[in-house]
């Protein structure tokens, strides 16, 4: 009689926790904090249009660096510089700095209802952005264990960004902008940056169960 068995789970090696901070840092500055700084010294300096511009140049200035220095352009980078210059160019037409920070607040509204609403589908939307960043085998993927994590996580960062969300629109239409940009910035960073901690250690806890 021929028994098929399921193949053995290969254990999966994550990267260390200071080496995956390391990892992530540039990339919070760049994204994160930076812009909000160049827009803020830009609206003390110059006023609307003048922060309008200085933010918009500094995407672009990021795209010219790396082409000079012959890196390849991350294609949200791309993304990112089009989606800016559509930004600008309302809030310049229409005088507002609201128009400006509205959109992204209801991009992120709309992925944390992608994440929960997803979260009992085969593939999650939350598992697609995980093996993106951590490449999985097939079988691991498909154990229970791992389905129960990425349901878990579907909630998890479902219920982060919808937060996340409710409080940038609140800040935004109650607060005065230099409000909103001190707070939302410290608010975002603490926020994700714990979801994003409790993600890679409930990662390695699951990994180490199925090991056993």
């Amino acid at each position: 009689m021929t028994l098929l068995l399921s193949p053995p789970t290969a254990p999966v090696a994550l990267p260390r926790l200071g080496a995956l901070l390391r990892h992530a840092a540039p990339r919070v500055l760049e994204g994160m904090i930076l812009p909000v700084a160049v827009f803020y010294a830009g609206l003390v300096c110059f006023g609307l249009y003048g922060a309008l511009a200085v933010a918009v140049a500094w995407v672009y200035g990021g795209i010219v660096w790396r082409l000079v220095r012959r890196e390849p352009v991350p294609g949200t980078v791309l993304l990112a510089a089009g989606t800016i210059t559509v930004r600008a160019v309302l809030a310049a037409a229409t005088g507002s700095p609201v128009l400006f920070f509205l959109q992204p607040c209801l991009g992120v509204l709309c992925a944390s209802l992608g994440f929960l609403f997803t979260a009992p589908l085969r593939r999650p939307l939350v598992q697609r952005v995980a093996t993106d960043l951590v490449p999985l085998p097939e079988h691991l993927l498909e154990h229970p264990r791992m389905r129960r994590f990425f349901v878990w996580q579907s909630m998890l960062w479902g219920g982060a960004q919808l937060l996340n969300a409710s409080l940038s629109v609140w800040l935004l239409l109650s607060q005065t902008l230099e409000t909103y940009l001190v707070v939302r910035t410290s608010l975002v960073a603490v926020l994700l940056g714990g979801a994003g901690l409790i993600s890679v250690l409930s990662l390695r806890r699951c990994l180490r169960s199925l090991e056993r």
